[in-house]
């Protein structure tokens, strides 16, 4: 006697709705999408021809030849530093997002799992401090740098962001959530010190969250413009600054400015690409956790 394989449930018609997405919804989609991808198409269209065409009209839309040219023409311009830029982006971007991934999740830790006088206190102040804008603590900030004789130094835009209130945030509702207190008690029970448990069983814990944490630290202290145009001159700049210098220039040199973007996106891509996977899963297992 043959069985009939069992036919699955059908989904209510409220449930169908809700998951079968309807044609205008892919429509939006391609829209969406279009609009975020054609800036970044556009960059490289103008990175890749020369000035005597980019103010044509109607404009070129495909891509020329002219890349590989204007990418020499970015490094050997004298006025742009592009070089340094580069390499200052990189030293001040990976200090700031190690230090922000390791002290966001120490604190974290301890704001989640340690018991201590003034913990929610304390933590309401850090929280306080993220609705303080960041403009509004430029001048004071910059007192200071002037004060420790920081001013043009790399020091200026890493050390004041090397924790974030964000960061201890995030961290602490992650390790609420991801790591049981039985498992720290057992720990503590075999003999591991406070910072032991840390390291052992709560950091590999927080590993989703902190890849998260370091691409969006990353990410906004690469495109950082606003401070360190405040401490650091032009002979010694982040790969922002060396653009705007392209920028400021007597003669607008567009093709120019636009390679010096696109090469300036290339990091971002490459580090978006090789961690891409680990922020996404931090977002959907957070969204499953809660």
């Amino acid at each position: 006697m043959t069985t009939l394989p069992a036919r699955r449930p059908r989904r209510p018609g409220r449930m169908r709705t809700l998951w079968d997405a309807s044609p205008l919804t892919y429509v939006a989609l391609v829209i969406a999408l279009a609009l975020s991808v054609f800036p970044i198409y556009w960059m490289i269209v103008v990175a890749t021809r020369t000035n005597d065409v980019v103010s044509d009209v109607p404009p070129p839309m495909i891509p020329g030849g002219h890349l590989g040219e204007n990418v020499r023409r970015l490094f050997d311009n004298p006025d742009a530093y592009f070089a340094k830029g580069l390499v200052n982006s990189a030293i001040v971007s990976g200090c700031v997002t190690v230090a922000t991934v390791f002290f966001g999740s120490l604190a974290g830790f301890a704001f989640a799992k340690l018991r201590f006088r003034g913990r929610n206190a304390l933590l309401l102040t850090i929280i306080a401090t993220m609705m303080v804008p960041v403009q509004m603590g430029l001048i004071p900030l910059f007192m200071i740098m002037v004060k420790l004789g920081w001013q043009n130094h790399l020091q200026a835009v890493i050390v004041p962001f090397l924790i974030t209130g964000f960061g201890v945030f995030m961290m602490r509702q992650y390790a609420d959530q991801a790591v049981p207190d039985e498992l720290i008690e057992a720990a503590r029970v075999d003999g591991c010190s406070t910072f032991g448990i840390y390291w052992h069983v709560v950091l590999p814990a927080l590993r989703p969250a902190a890849g998260v944490l370091g691409l969006l630290t990353f990410m906004q202290t690469w495109n950082d413009f606003m401070w360190p145009l405040a401490v650091l001159n032009p002979d010694n700049p982040t790969v922002q600054l060396s653009i705007n210098n392209l920028a400021n220039a007597y003669f607008k040199d567009y093709t120019l400015m636009f390679a010096g973007t696109t090469v300036a996106v290339l990091p971002l891509l490459v580090v978006f690409v090789l961690f891409g996977r680990q922020i996404i899963g931090g977002i959907m297992e957070g969204a499953v956790k809660a």
